[in-house]
């Protein structure tokens, strides 16, 4: 009997407890360890409190203690209430999971499907340790996605209604399904000079786009969102209708700068010494663009030659830019593709010495034109005070020298002749003002010295007339009976004082030291509002017209994430606002 009971003891202590160690070592055998879960006891060679501890909490592991030879401390282990529901996700948490699926969605533009994948499911279940986790459905997530847009419409909504002014721009675009919309984008600065700029809607279109039904477009975003008060500007590309439509317009109209520049440089390279050599450069780098034999070819010359990896880049008619990148890259990879060449069969007409000789000039021609495009092009700083003096950079750069070939003093000529002509279709008045406007510029170099008064007069008279609103364009044949009125009004002695005080503000703003090119000038008005209150004004207004349409372009290649092949069939309101949506949310 007394052999049993040692021998039980003997199998608890060495299949569920242990003795405990000191620290230095030695067993303590009057404290006995459970190995299960680790507490604690005291031994005195009784096992009535062991035993009442498997019994209670340690179930699977009693019923072992029979039977000890059998059993291990890993199967014996058995899996609590507690246990079960510890990984479980709470319902806020899994609330705010939902919300933050459904903004991932929105924001990245992916399918509304994609919570159905079993992979994504798999991937929740070991992010949140919760194996019975579930992503919301579809009907959960456009749920959740709709109350998203409209928190976020009516946080713009508020931006609008708390400035005074807004610029507007807007294009057309025909999407994969062959539906066409009308892109709006709005430009603001609110009340702490930050420049605001987001989408206002991506409106389905159903009519043929003439003019009034383009301009009647614009007025309907206007009333929907209630700013057709406060428009200033509405910046369209130069296409006959939108500019048909900007004049039937209670808005002044704002040409994008950007389109014009690169139109002046389609037009010239067609017309010009490069458009033979331009032709062959596409055939070569279409040689290798169509075939994946010849491709591989040109990277292992560009190996073999120390180079990197790359493939060359055909020009696009439609896109910005793309004529320089592909010289760029072909005068980066000479070499490489005279020496493929010569090791194949083909029926290309090869660039002559001199036509090679051409590209670099080109490359040197375009380069500034790329560097103002992309200049103008930004939405997240001010860009329409830049237009004039982005424009004086090209004609001082187009100058022809006394060195140039003729193929290149034909070049310029002809941009700058066709640049000069396209920006006297511009908003000439409306671009001086918002380059005196910005401290940057306001000294007006980019204008002759007979300009820059007439600038200033301009900006005086619309003090005196209270322009500290948006207002209407007025027809240039107004201007001079308007002189002729203000003439008589100058032997008053209140108009005289109120004169001068406009002037007085004037010569505080000029005499202000210009700030230097990478500084923002809506950080200096932001300081210096205080000092130039009406002039502070009338900076808000101007300075937030962007000089291009290019927030729309961006807008359109966001618009392209969301209507694709498997998503051709996306009902209009959706189009509208997941793209919207997601512009508001990658702005933040």
């Amino acid at each position: 009997m007394q052999n049993e009971k040692e021998e039980e003891l003997h199998g608890l202590l060495n299949g569920h407890f242990k003795y405990k160690r000191d620290p230095n070592g030695a067993i303590d055998k009057t404290k006995v360890i459970c190995v299960v879960c680790g507490k604690e006891f005291a031994y005195h060679r009784s096992s009535s409190s062991l035993k009442y501890h498997l019994n209670s909490k340690h179930v699977l592991a009693s019923t072992a203690v029979t039977s000890p030879p059998a059993a291990t401390v890993s199967n014996l282990r058995q899996t609590t209430l507690t246990e079960t529901s510890r990984h479980k996700l709470s319902k806020s948490t899994s609330q705010s999971l939902t919300n933050a699926i459904s903004k991932w969605i929105a924001m990245d533009c992916r399918p509304i499907n994609v919570v159905e994948d079993r992979g994504l499911m798999d991937a929740f279940r070991i992010a949140s340790s919760d194996t019975t986790y579930t992503p919301p459905s579809r009907g959960t997530v456009l749920s959740r996605i709709n109350q998203l847009y409209d928190t976020e419409k009516k946080s713009k909504r508020d931006t609008l209604a708390q400035t005074k002014h807004v610029a507007l721009t807007g294009d057309h675009w025909t999407s994969i399904s062959n539906h066409n919309y009308l892109g709006v984008t709005a430009h603001v600065i609110d009340c702490d000079w930050k420049l605001k700029s987001f989408a206002l809607t991506v409106l389905k279109s159903v009519t043929r786009h003439y003019s009034d039904a383009c301009a009647e477009q614009f007025l309907t975003v206007a009333d929907d969102w209630g700013v057709r008060e406060k428009v200033t500007t509405v910046g369209t590309d130069s296409a006959r209708n939108m500019v048909a439509a900007a004049r039937k317009l209670p808005f002044h109209h704002m040409p994008c700068a950007a389109h014009i520049v690169q139109r002046a440089i389609t037009v010239c390279l067609s017309d010009s010494g490069f458009a033979d050599t331009l032709t062959k450069c596409r055939k070569i780098v279409g040689h290798f663009k169509h075939s994946p034999a010849n491709t591989e070819e040109l990277h292992l010359q560009q190996i073999a030659q120390g180079q990197q990896r790359e493939q060359l880049i055909q020009d696009v008619s439609t896109r910005w830019n793309s004529s320089l990148d592909m010289i760029t890259r072909l005068l980066r990879n000479e070499e490489a593709v005279k020496t493929t060449l010569a090791q194949q069969k083909h029926k290309l007409v090869m660039l002559t010495a001199s036509e090679w000789d051409k590209l670099p000039k080109l490359q040197n021609l375009l380069e500034p034109c790329k560097y103002v495009t992309e200049l103008l092009g930004g939405e997240a700083y001010v860009s329409c005070s830049v237009v004039l003096p982005a424009f004086c950079h090209l004609h001082h750069v187009m100058r022809v020298s006394d060195e140039d070939p003729a193929y290149v003093a034909r070049f310029k000529t002809a941009f700058s002749k066709d640049l000069a002509e396209r920006q006297a279709d511009m908003n000439g008045e409306w671009l001086k003002l918002a380059s005196a406007l910005d401290p940057r510029f306001k000294d007006l170099k980019c204008l002759s010295r007979g300009e820059r008064e007439q600038v200033w007069s301009s900006l005086e008279k619309i003090l005196q007339e209270g322009g500290f609103s948006a207002d209407t364009p007025q027809p240039c044949e107004e201007h001079e009976p308007t002189k002729k009125k203000r003439v008589l009004l100058l032997g008053s002695d209140s108009d005289s004082e109120e004169e001068n005080h406009h002037s007085n503000a004037l010569h505080r703003y000029r005499a202000e030291p210009s700030i230097g090119m990478d500084e923002c000038p809506l950080e200096w008005w932001s300081a210096h509002a205080g000092a130039h209150v009406k002039l502070s004004s009338l900076a808000c207004k101007y300075l937030a017209t962007p000089a291009t349409t290019v927030p729309c372009e961006r807008l359109f290649s966001l618009a392209g994430t969301v209507v694709q092949n498997k998503r051709a069939s996306l009902n209009l309101e959706n189009v509208n606002k997941l793209v919207c949506l997601s512009n508001w949310l990658k702005e933040k």
